[in-house]
């Protein structure tokens, strides 16, 4: 009875262990990923991570304000799908601190991309805060460190000529679009 028993575990576990790995969706967003990146990706890892991609590293201007290194990703095809900032300029042991996603086929769990609407956010995250800038609202969710910019031709008029009036989530239409998708991975976790 225990040669039995001891044959139909092993025939379990046999069979649980040769079974195929799920494959990692290479456009999914979760909180600490992208597709193939992650919160602790280095700049000297993108080559190997994109390798049948093209990377173009942008270097900024002495004039720039803006220390950081970016890296645009583009496919072979020529469609670009994402923009990843680093903190620090030309340290390859630096991480990836903000990701621009570009392309609409990177998505959360929940279908949000940067061809989503406002209604889209609003019914699947909670939305931490808006901030009223000149040209946009940004719609912070920090459920998936990601801020959403909408550019503000698209609220009501009271809203388009001032960054001194509050902005509330029920003030953005639900059919506003998504001018721009960024993650923001923290440089302390």
């Amino acid at each position: 009875m225990i040669k039995r028993i001891f044959q139909a575990l092993l025939f379990t576990l046999i069979t649980f262990s040769c079974q195929k790995e799920q494959k990692q969706d290479p456009f999914e967003i979760t909180p600490n990923r992208i597709g193939f990146l992650t919160n602790e990706t280095k700049i000297s890892q993108l080559d190997s991570i994109f390798a049948m991609d093209s990377i173009a590293k942008l270097i900024p201007s002495g004039t720039s304000f803006n220390s950081t290194t970016e890296f645009e990703i583009y496919e072979k095809g020529g469609n670009k799908l994402l923009v990843l900032e680093a903190g620090k300029e030309s340290d390859p042991t630096a991480t990836i601190e903000n990701i621009q996603v570009i392309d609409p086929r990177y998505k959360t769990p929940s279908g949000i991309s940067s061809k989503s609407m406002f209604k889209d956010i609003k019914d699947h995250y909670t939305i931490s805060k808006i901030n009223n800038t000149l040209s946009t609202a940004v719609v912070f969710v920090d459920s998936i460190q990601a801020y959403f910019t909408i550019d503000k031709k698209q609220l009501p008029g009271e809203f388009q000529n001032t960054t001194d009036t509050k902005i509330k989530a029920s003030d953005i239409p639900d059919s506003a679009k998504i001018k721009h998708f960024w993650i923001r991975w923290d440089a302390n976790e």
